[in-house]
């Protein structure tokens, strides 16, 4: 059976910590709580999807560890295949979070560790599983050019397109050319575009701006507790932020926001309705600790929608 989405990317383990504010270099400060589990962009963005309901399959590499272990169980029990070869040259990645105590805000150091070395030969190895799907994904936390590899596969076979270019990066026109959807937030719409985005209008203004660069169906930039904007370059709109509760951490909103939209597009969503499903997923995302952990399943995303429709509560 093929595979609706092909998410390529890295897994990371998450080293989350709680604190009232960040220490000042050469200091100590106590923190409030500490947690360890499953992260990465590209893997969070798969166990989105998979938990909205779609077939996905994750390429990446993995070392020969606990933390490539505690990936292959969080695959497993998400029901993502799992298109990963491992290696015991170098450790699986891990990442260093801290969350504001108050706000529930992040800073995030991240450390690729083996899947830094994910080449293009590696995405060539799962070529038959991205001509097969219905949207093929990628980020920027591995290596540039088996991203652009990736894409290019997807593309001469009519297969849809997504970029989310975090970590932000200047790119090449002709690899923005191979995206149909980019999906940056408001600091990488600006590292794209040359434009400070610092709410709707700057970021329509910076949306249409990167689809002068050829990027093909729309440009959605991300704005947190604002929703998004998109443009196609001609026509724009804002998808207003839904509320699915208290606001516990905001880790890995964009990835319950690009992993969802994934999965609706795939599911036959237009435009339109893919970008209210990924805000309903990012929405509830935000209300529970963690990363991979917090994606919500697709009944949660169509009580959510529901609740909005009517005005009424989920």
């Amino acid at each position: 059976m093929s595979l609706d989405v092909v998410i390529l990317g890295v897994f990371m383990a998450d080293t989350s910590h709680r604190a009232s504010r960040m220490p000042r270099m050469g200091e100590t400060i106590r923190g409030t709580s500490f947690a360890l589990g499953p992260g990465g962009k590209g893997s969070n963005q798969a166990v989105a999807a998979a938990k909205a309901g779609a077939r996905v399959g994750f390429v990446t590499r993995l070392g020969e560890d606990a933390f490539a272990d505690m990936a292959s169980k969080l695959w497993a029990e998400a029901g993502i295949e799992a298109l990963a070869t491992r290696h015991g040259d170098r450790p699986t990645g891990s990442a260093f979070i801290f969350i504001d105590d108050a706000t529930g805000d992040n800073a995030i150091i991240i450390s690729p560790g083996v899947a830094a070395t994910i080449s293009p030969e590696d995405v060539d190895m799962q070529e038959m599983h991205i001509a097969r799907a219905k949207v093929f994904v990628a980020q920027l936390e591995q290596p540039l050019e088996a991203a652009r590899r990736g894409l290019e596969i997807a593309r001469a076979n009519g297969v849809a397109t997504i970029l989310n270019p975090a970590p932000a990066s200047d790119l090449a026109d002709d690899m923005l050319a191979l995206c149909d959807y980019v999906t940056p937030n408001e600091t990488e719409a600006a590292a794209l575009s040359g434009i400070e985005v610092s709410g709707p209008d700057s970021a329509t203004a910076a949306a249409r701006q990167i689809m002068s660069r050829g990027v093909g169906r729309a440009c959605i930039v991300t704005l947190g507790d604002q929703g998004c904007v998109w443009s196609d370059g001609t026509r724009w709109g804002h998808v207003p932020a839904m509320r699915a509760g208290p606001v516990v951490e905001t880790t890995g909103a964009g990835d319950a926001f690009n992993g969802g939209f994934a999965a609706a597009l795939a599911h036959g969503l237009s435009q339109e309705d893919a970008l209210r499903f990924a805000t309903a997923t990012a929405a509830i995302s935000v209300t529970r600790a963690g990363t991979a952990p917090s994606m919500p399943d697709r009944a949660e995303i169509d009580a959510l929608l529901a609740g909005d429709e009517t005005g009424s509560p989920p």
